[in-house]
């Protein structure tokens, strides 16, 4: 099962999870990223980011309760009822993509904290040990580090969240870019 090797809870993220009552939504996400098989083949770019991406996103899937939004928002979102009042947690899975759209993430979720949309917001991304087995350029947790306080979401309820696989198996399906026909 993957595993979790590093978090990074940015202006009280903790604090307003516990407080909210969505300790539960995260406890439920951290189950969702780690209580599967990912096992991939331990050379430098060989294996494919979205094979990753959707093996997680079919996990969410399977969880339940969880809203996949298509381009352009947070990726997956789930809220729940605490006392009357709905609070709500947002997740941005960027583990296939060029590293720089991190910054793109962080942008749906600000937009999403500022428009009232969620109360916390997290980001996984690879570990930067299983992002060298990855797609070339693909983001790793020092990337979102490093994004995230430049994209100044310390002010923000993030939680950063690392993963990194079982160990070594077979490659990972790479995903090809399309090639436009000649006229």
């Amino acid at each position: 099962m993957p595993k979790i090797v590093d978090e990074v809870w940015y202006d009280g993220a903790k604090e307003r999870i516990k407080r909210l009552g969505l300790s539960p939504l995260i406890d439920e996400l951290k189950v969702i990223i780690t209580e599967f098989d990912l096992r991939v083949k331990e050379s430098v770019d060989a294996n494919g980011g979205a094979a990753v991406r959707r093996l997680i996103d079919a996990r969410f899937e399977k969880s339940g309760g969880w809203t996949k939004k298509v381009g352009g928002d947070i990726d997956w979102f789930k809220c729940k009822f605490v006392n009357g009042t709905q609070v709500c947690i947002g997740v941005e899975v960027q583990v296939s993509a060029r590293s720089d759209l991190l910054v793109v993430d962080m942008i749906h979720l600000t937009a999403a904290f500022r428009e009232g949309r969620i109360d916390a917001g997290v980001v996984i991304v690879p570990s930067d040990k299983l992002s060298r087995y990855l797609t070339d350029r693909g983001p790793c947790f020092s990337d979102a580090k490093k994004h995230a306080n430049v994209a100044r979401l310390e002010d923000s309820p993030l939680v950063l969240i690392a993963i990194e696989h079982d160990g070594a198996g077979p490659p990972l399906e790479k995903q090809f870019k399309r090639t436009s026909k000649k006229l």
